[in-house]
């Protein structure tokens, strides 16, 4: 779109009209601004400025669009952000639209000049300002109470606001020497070019590029060019994605160019397209990447013309915006949004702090996948609450995270103790997370361990042992969990007991308590894995020794899994987590200088059961099957009252249950399964303590059930001493497929069967041999597969074993009760079936004689014979008679082949008379007809002067004809063809003489003609043509000519008459003349003539040809 530039707008530097010369101008100027920035803006360091345009929409037809330039062409819409926010409004009343841009923070690089562009359809309006960044004051000393004024001003304006001043002072800074002013252009002038970046980062310049390109415009003086009519614009822009063209137009229409990217050659590719049309070269760059943004240059020999090219990024706007998380601590959060385009980049801050991945650190994750970009907290704490926020160049989102503390349950609290002298005293708490740690206060003073205090934690409890209670101990003793605001508080008080000491002694004695756990006489039952605590009161004095043992081995321990705590009058037992191995007797054994007492316990640990064994599919049926298995080796120390099944598909992991209540027997059917389909079961024992673990999987099952039985048996035939049957498969045959048949016999009367067949019988009949004569029989078949045998089919009444007498019988098929004819060299292949019992004998004969077996092969079963010809000769036509034999009784069948072939050609054709236009044909019939009646005959005629014949007649049945239609004055011949049932006959026959048909007096005058004379001179009417060729690449020279006679063809090379060189091919097609060179070389170069001579004169064309040798671009 043009850039139009007021004439009065200002310059930040001077050159901007230099810049602006080269745009061409198409559209004015409109007007549409009703209020435009100021032209010069003075702005502070680190202060926020707005700056706002308005559009009067009133007289548009749409709605206008508005774009903030820095420079020259760099668009700020894409850099939106938190540096740079933008805002549009509009007021229906007045249709003015209001643009603001706002900048956050102003630095010293926002320095130069701006312009804001609207445009809608064919108007547009730009405006350009000014914007000059100075140091922030650091010494503001002259009017020091207006840095007390409140920020807000306002009626209250003279209250002080001290937060200022504290400001104020945090800036405050050493003076420093002020430096003279330093004129940017100028020092870029005198600089290196390996300086440009440097220069640009100390002085804050944003649009280096378009500094450099007025700089470098102030630089060259621009020359004439001798190569280029038209050179390429001073820059170009598109928009990522897009297709730009770089268009300029050389002197010479045959020059080759070279295109130039940063100083890099280009190669024609599906990204850059080059083209010449005319004298205009142009260079194609498709779908445009930042990697596009480069200078470009077209090269003519020592000339070029160079121009930039600004690729925009549109600005990447965020699609899904971010929610906000309200998680406990120690939770997982997932900020998560989605973004225009996949790839792009997008910052993450907390508050205002940017987060970065850091590798020492796994606290925080960044994933992107796609469009999608999500933050990740892995474990949520309180110092991560608050805002997080998420910027492209294009938009920003936040969320806000709330984390709360966890909730800690309390299980046990702490009690108040009471402890005499030298006691143990014993806080102890229980909260509900294991993980939790937490630290003792006295006091409010924290407990330090040490060789009297001792602090524990194990699993949810926490301990403060304290041994050899003292005086100083008594306070209150409290229990902080470590990220809760939670606190346990117990008392200890000490009890200090004055005691006149009066020497007594009592023999020790152990107190039972018999309750509780007891389940017999000192027998204690516990669950494995459950806490035993077993307190035990003792007496005596002096304070007896109490010793815990199992068996012979005493247990001293006092921490640990299995220990023994003291306390006064008191002897604790305690085993934490209950095994196995802890069954046993135990002894606890009192002793004092009086005396002496033990007791003994039995502790019993049940458990849950150990897994039932050897799991195994006893049967199968078509939705069943019988699983078995062995009870449980160890019972877990109590009954087991029954079991559970669960069963699931081979290669799946769902396992369905069988049963919800406790099934006794180790014998289980279970059903509803699917036939073909592979199982495994697996088996839980249950007692009162609880469910085992799983037995191991059975070996995989298929539900299959066998077929039904066989259908429709049938006895085919029956002998002597042998049963033909036949039957068909079942019905339902399953997933077990049929792997075959058992058939079974047995007299009537009688309930043993016999199997008939060793092995399964895989087809469906089946003769049954060795059965005693004249017996009664029954029979049955059975099906038979992977699941066993089916249901039988078996016979309705039994079969007497007896031969069954039946009179021979010929079954002539109706085809063979007429004439069989067929061709010579055909194939004759008959099948006669017969009947009859005992099995038949059949005969073949011909003509009244036992057939030739050398002509004839003949091939007979016990139910059909097969007459067989491999190639029929007229030899084999005859009568052929069967005859079927059984004993002195017969049958007779008779079949009348005949062998045919094409016939010959009729006799004595002859014209036996003429008359008009007509002629009367006779002939006689053919010595051979093939063995077959003459069908007809077919006529041809043909003139003597053009000898080409015509068919007169198609199957006339006659031997004689008339042909009609016949031309005056020419003389016919005629021939004639016999056919049959296989067509016409090889060869026709002539007739011996012709019928003329002579003219009647008719005379004819031809008109006068005169032969127009055609002989002309040759005269070339096409002629050569100059051509420029690559070397290398055949070509070829065409030029045309006419003349009569037909002129003889000339060519020359250079005046030169070119011989039979191979290397040159000439053509001459209807007067078209061409010379084909193949690969010329530049030594065939020259001028090339053709030159058309005969009778009447000479003609000549001549061209010049130039061969050039093929540049390689790589090469330059």
């Amino acid at each position: 779109m043009p850039e139009p530039v007021p004439a009065d707008a200002p310059h930040a530097d001077g050159a901007g009209s230099e810049a602006d010369e080269d745009e061409p101008g198409s559209t004015q100027l409109s007007g549409l601004f009703v209020e435009k920035p100021p032209s010069n803006v003075v702005v502070v360091s680190g202060a926020d400025i707005t700056f706002v345009a308005k559009v009067d929409s009133s007289s548009l037809q749409r709605k206008p669009t508005m774009k903030w330039l820095k420079g020259k062409w760099l668009d700020l819409g894409s850099k939106a952000g938190k540096h740079l926010q933008f805002k549009e409004t509009y007021d229906r009343n007045t249709k003015i639209y209001t643009y603001e841009m706002k900048m956050i923070k102003v630095v010293p690089g926002d320095a130069g000049g701006y312009r804001c562009e609207v445009s809608a359809k064919d108007v547009c309006d730009s405006s350009t300002f000014e914007i000059s960044v100075e140091a922030a004051h650091q010494d503001d000393q002259a009017d020091i109470l207006s840095a007390f004024k409140r920020a807000d001003a306002g009626e209250d304006e003279g209250e002080l606001d001290f937060s200022a001043l504290l400001k104020a002072a945090k800036k405050k800074k050493k003076p420093e020497k002020e430096e003279p002013e330093i004129d940017v252009w100028e020092l870029l002038k005198s600089a290196h070019p390996s300086e440009y970046e440097k220069i640009a980062f100390k002085y804050g310049i944003t649009d280096l590029r378009g500094m450099l390109k007025r700089l470098k415009k102030m630089k060259v003086e621009p020359k004439h060019s001798e190569a280029f009519l038209n050179k390429l614009e001073s820059c170009y822009t598109v928009e990522k994605g897009k297709k730009i063209v770089l268009s300029c137009e050389v002197l010479d229409p045959n020059v080759q160019v070279k295109w130039l990217k940063n100083g890099q050659e280009i190669k024609p590719s599906a990204k850059y397209v080059m083209e010449a049309n005319g004298n205009i070269r142009t260079l194609t760059i498709n779908k445009t990447t930042l990697a596009d943004d480069a200078a470009y240059e077209c090269v003519v020999g020592e000339d070029k013309c160079s121009t930039e090219v600004y690729v925009k990024e549109p600005p990447v706007t965020i699609t899904k915006l971010m929610d906000d998380y309200h998680v406990v601590v120690g939770e997982r959060v997932e900020f998560e949004i989605e973004v225009s385009e996949e790839g792009a980049h997008v910052m993450w801050f907390f508050e205002d702090q940017e987060l970065h991945k850091d590798k020492e650190s796994t606290k925080y994750r960044f994933k992107k996948d796609g469009k999608k970009h999500t933050f990740i907290i892995q474990e949520a704490t309180l110092d991560d609450a608050g805002m997080y926020h998420a910027w492209t160049n294009g938009g920003h989102t936040k969320g806000e995270l709330e984390v709360e503390e966890k909730e800690l349950e309390v299980l046990q609290d702490i009690a108040d103790l009471t402890v005499k002298a030298t006691d143990q005293a014993v806080f102890k708490c229980e909260v509900s997370d294991e993980k939790v740690t937490g630290k003792w206060f006295k006091d409010g003073v924290e407990v330090l361990p040490s060789d009297r205090i001792k602090m524990t934690h194990v699993g949810r409890f926490h301990r403060l042992v304290i041994d050899d209670v003292k005086p100083g101990d008594a306070g209150d003793y409290t229990f902080v969990p470590d990220g809760y605001a939670l606190s346990l508080s117990a008392k200890l008080n000490f009890l200090e007991i004055k005691i006149d000491y009066v020497p007594r002694q009592d023999p020790p004695k152990i107190h039972l308590d018999t309750t509780g756990n007891m389940v017999s006489q000192n027998t204690i039952i516990v669950v494995a894995g459950n806490k035993l605590r077993l307190d035990v009161e003792i007496t005596g004095e002096p304070a007896p020794t109490v010793v815990w043992s199992k068996g012979d081995q005493p247990i001293t321990e006092n921490e640990g899994r299995v220990r023994v705590e003291s306390r006064k009058d008191l002897s604790c037992f305690v085993i934490e987590g209950a095994e196995r191995s802890d069954e046993g007797n135990y002894t606890i054994c009192v002793t004092n200088p009086a005396g002496e007492d033990k007791a003994v316990l039995f502790i019993k640990i049940v458990d849950v059961p150990d897994p039932p064994e050897n799991i195994k599919c006893m049967g199968v049926g078509e939705d069943c099957a019988t699983i078995v298995w062995d009870p449980p080796k160890f019972d877990g120390g109590a009954p087991v009252k029954g079991y559970l099944m669960e069963r699931k598909k081979k290669g799946s992991s769902r396992w369905t249950k069988l049963n919800f209540d406790v099934y006794e027997s180790t014998t289980y059917e279970a059903k509803r399964m699917i036939e073909g389909i592979f199982y495994e079961m697996r088996v839980f024992a249950v007692n009162s303590i609880g469910l085992s673990q799983p037995s191991l999987n059975s070996k995989p099952f298929m539900p299959i059930a066998p077929t039904s039985e066989p259908t429709r048996l049938t006895v085919h035939d029956v002998t002597d001493s042998t049963c033909s049957l036949k039957w068909l498969a079942p019905e339902k045959i399953g997933a077990g497929g049929l792997d075959g048949y058992v058939i079974e016999y047995c007299k009537e009367g009688d309930t043993e069967w016999v199997v008939a067949n060793k092995d399964l019988c895989e087809k469906q009949g089946f003769v049954v041999r060795g059965l005693p004569v004249g017996e009664k029989i029954n029979f049955r078949v059975v099906a038979v597969n992977i699941a066993g045998r089916s249901l039988p089919a078996i016979l309705s009444q039994p079969v007497t074993i007896r031969e069954i007498v039946e009179h021979p019988k010929i079954r002539l098929p109706r085809d063979l009760r007429t004439k069989y004819i067929r061709k010579v060299g055909d194939k004759i292949n008959l099948t006669i079936p017969f009947q009859g019992k005992p099995h038949p004998v059949a005969t073949w004969f011909k003509d009244g004689q036992p057939i030739d077996p050398k002509m004839v092969n003949v091939r007979n079963t016990n139910v059909d014979s097969i007459f067989f010809i491999r190639s029929a000769e007229r030899e084999h036509s005859g009568t052929y008679e069967m005859v079927l034999k059984i004993e002195n009784m017969e049958d007779r069948a008779s079949i009348n082949i005949r062998v045919i072939e094409k016939p010959g050609p009729p006799q004595n054709v002859r014209v036996t008379d003429v008359w008009g236009f007509n002629a009367a044909l006779e002939w006689d019939p053919p010595k051979d007809d093939g063995n077959s009646e003459i069908t007809g005959y077919t006529i041809q005629k043909a003139d003597m002067k053009t000898k080409e014949w015509f068919t007169v007649y198609d199957h006339n049945r006659r031997p004689n004809c008339t042909v009609s239609d016949l031309i005056m004055g020419n003389e016919y011949q005629f021939r004639v063809y016999s056919e049959n049932l296989c067509g016409l006959s090889e060869e026709p026959r002539l007739s011996k003489n012709t019928a003329v048909i002579p003219k009647t007096g008719l005379e004819h005058k031809p008109n006068p003609y005169k032969e127009m004379d055609m002989a002309c001179a040759p005269k070339f009417t096409q002629p050569l043509v100059d051509r420029s060729v690559v070397a290398g690449y055949s070509t070829a020279i065409s030029c045309a000519v006419k003349g009569f006679p037909k002129p003889k063809i000339v060519w020359m090379k250079n005046k030169m008459i070119i011989g039979e060189d191979p290397k040159y091919l000439m053509q001459n097609n209807q007067g078209v003349l061409t010379l084909n060179i193949r690969k010329p070389s530049t030594f065939d170069g020259g001028k090339y003539s053709c030159m058309a001579v005969n009778d009447l004169g000479k003609d000549e064309v001549e061209c010049k040809l130039d061969v050039r040798v093929a540049t390689d671009p790589d090469k330059k």
